[in-house]
Formats: C-alpha cells, structure tokens, sequence
C-alpha cells in the first residue's frame, strides 16, 4: 500500500507558539534580545565567538563579502552547481562572480578549477557545501592564504556539519540560512558567523543602517552608509525553539542516510553520495546521481514519494549562461542528481520503503 513521503517539510510546535506568544507579550517585535539569544546559539554550533542575524542566507553572503571589502570591479570565484543565490549575493555586492566546475564526488567547487580562474581581480572565494558535504576547505584555505583573498563559505546547507570536527562556517566567514527546508528554520532568515572582531562589527553597521549597535531610531550614531537587513525577534523566537532540539535533528539526519545507505546497496544505476558522517558532516538533505535520473524521479512522484532535482548549473540561466563546454563536469552531474525525501519527520520504515520502491524501479527499468 503506497504512502505519501514529502521530501522536505518543516517540523513546528508547541514550544515555538509558547517563545512567540512572549515576543508578542513583550511589545517588542524588532531585532531584540531574542535575536541576540539565537545568535549566541548559533556562534556555539560554529564553535565561534560572534554571530550576526540577518534576512536571508543570501543577504547573510552578500554582507560578509561586503564586510571584506568586496565590490565593485572586484571578481568573486563561485561554483557552478549551487542555488543562484550565491551568485546573485556576489552580484548584490558589485562584484562580477566568476563561475568554476565542481567535483562529481561531492558537488562541491573543485580548488584547482579556482586556481585556474583567479585573476589580478579575484577578491574572494564562496564554496557551497552542497547538502551538507564540505568542500575541500583545506585546499582552499590554502589558495586563499596564497593569493590574499577571503573566504565566504555557502553554508546554508550545513548548519551543525563538520569538516574532521570542525565546524563548517568556522574556516573563513560562515553564511546560513534558515528557510523553511532547512534542519533549523525561521520562516526566512540568515546568520553570519565569525572570529573576527573588526568584521562582526562592520557586519552590524552593514545590517543596521551604518550603526554599530542597536539604536532608538532617533538620535543615533551612524558611522557608515548601511542598510536594513535585521533578523527580528519574531523570526528569532521560532529559531530558538528549534534549537532546543537541535542536535535531536541532526542525529536524525544522520540516522537518515544511514538508512538509505542500507537499503540503495548494490541498485544499479543509483550512486548515493558519500557523507563523512565520523568526520561530523550532517547531511541536510541525502543526494543521488541516477543514470536515468528523471526516470527515477517521475516513479517516485506517481508514488507520492517527494524528490527534488538538482539545480540546474548556473552557466544555464539566463543571467550567467556560459557554454557547457566550459563546465563538463556540472553540465554531467546535474542530469542526474535527485534529492530523496529527507523529511526529518521520516522513519526507517518510509525510508525502507522508498528504497524498496527505488529498487523495484531500477529492476522493471533494467537499470
């Protein structure tokens, strides 16, 4: 008897009407103490002393490479495969963004495409830590050393990983975001994570209207041009609901890829995509590359079993199109990646019997 598995939704209760209802009671809806409450939750996960609370993930880009001194004339190395955010944040901040090929193995930006495509004018590198896998933070880091260029790491997917346990983020200026298909969600917003003292402070300036802490609105001290990017209380009540269960999630995540690692076993045709699950990395979502991918996603729709096909690479939308050729590892590896349901409401029974129904697929198709 078949069932319905969305691939994604989000889980909220009781707790968070409770930490609602109090922001609501306090008269004091904007960025407040509440905020300031998420963001010291969020600096503990990243195992870092400051974090900033902001709109989006894609504002929380667009401020950190601001925040280093990114702008106009200034190029921006961005991979190929990630949601257009990333490279629109680097076009939000004046920068031209430069696209480079990834890694088959993980999805994840490939360092010595970036050698190749830095330039007297590269300021910055942004990887993506697709689904929760970290790009290979250690080459960069290196290139970044080399060169004298910042690191502003896309981890809106990777809130709570780690990279040989250290916290993804951690390595130069953490970026996530809090939409609704994430482990941890605000409705939307983002935060912006650091070691810097001198950045967490032009971060705040930059959220808040060129000041350096909160102000009245009235006589305030403004001591650069700003803008309004504030994460409020409100936003910030649900996030700290949720990070009460946090790490209850995240083992759930885990416990998820092990599951499907169990049962795609052998299914030809269908590669799961490794997670360094002892090295700490949490998977938010578990990815495939399926031979016959739309295939595969097309018999799990009609079964009500949710999916999502990867993006499509950026060097195809209309604002960045660029010739495959230049990209043949993207242009590969986007045909054939799908997102299985990962919902973190999903058992091992729906996940047996999504495999079962993966398999009985690949055995009818011939795969």
């Amino acid at each position: 008897m078949s069932r319905k598995l969305a691939w994604w939704e989000p889980v909220l209760g009781a707790r968070e009407k409770q930490l609602l209802a109090e922001v609501i009671d306090s008269g004091f809806p904007n960025d407040g103490d509440c905020t300031t409450r998420f963001e010291r939750l969020a600096a503990e996960v990243c195992g870092v002393p400051y974090a900033v609370g902001v709109t989006s993930g894609t504002t929380a880009i667009f401020l950190a490479l601001a925040a280093s001194g990114v702008g106009p004339g200034d190029e921006v190395i961005v991979p190929d495969i990630t949601f257009i955010a990333t490279a629109n944040a680097v076009r939000l901040a004046g920068a031209t963004p430069v696209l480079v090929d990834v890694r088959a193995r993980d999805l994840n930006v490939d360092p010595e495409a970036v050698e190749r495509a830095m330039t007297p004018r590269t300021r910055a590198i942004v990887p993506v830590h697709v689904s929760g896998r970290s790009a290979d933070m250690p080459a960069l880091a290196a290139l970044a050393s080399r060169h004298g260029l910042a690191i502003v790491e896309d981890a809106a997917e990777a809130f709570g990983s780690r990279l040989g346990g250290r916290p993804l983020g951690s390595f130069g200026i953490g970026c996530f975001s809090f939409s609704p298909n994430k482990t941890v969600t605000t409705g939307q917003g983002g935060m912006i994570v650091t070691a810097d003292a001198g950045i967490e402070r032009r971060l705040r300036e930059l959220k808040d209207q060129g000041r350096p802490m909160r102000g009245t609105g009235g006589a305030d001290e403004h001591v650069s041009v700003g803008y309004n990017f504030k994460l409020t209380n409100l936003q910030a009540a649900v996030g700290v609901a949720q990070m009460e269960s946090f790490g209850a999630r995240v083992e759930h995540q885990r416990d998820l890829y092990r599951w499907y690692q169990e049962g795609l076993d052998g299914v030809p045709g269908v590669q799961l995509l490794e997670f360094d699950l002892e090295g700490g990395e949490v998977p938010q979502w578990v990815d495939v590359l399926v031979d016959d991918r739309d295939g595969l996603h097309d018999h799990l729709e009609r079964l009500a079993i949710g999916t999502r096909k990867l993006w499509y690479p950026l060097h195809t939308q209309v604002p960045y199109r660029q010739d495959d050729a230049r990209f043949p590892v993207a242009t590969e590896v986007s045909r054939k990646g799908l997102w299985l349901a990962s919902a973190l409401a999903l058992t091992r029974e729906d996940v047996q019997y999504a495999c079962a129904s993966i398999r009985d697929w690949a055995r009818r198709s011939g795969a």
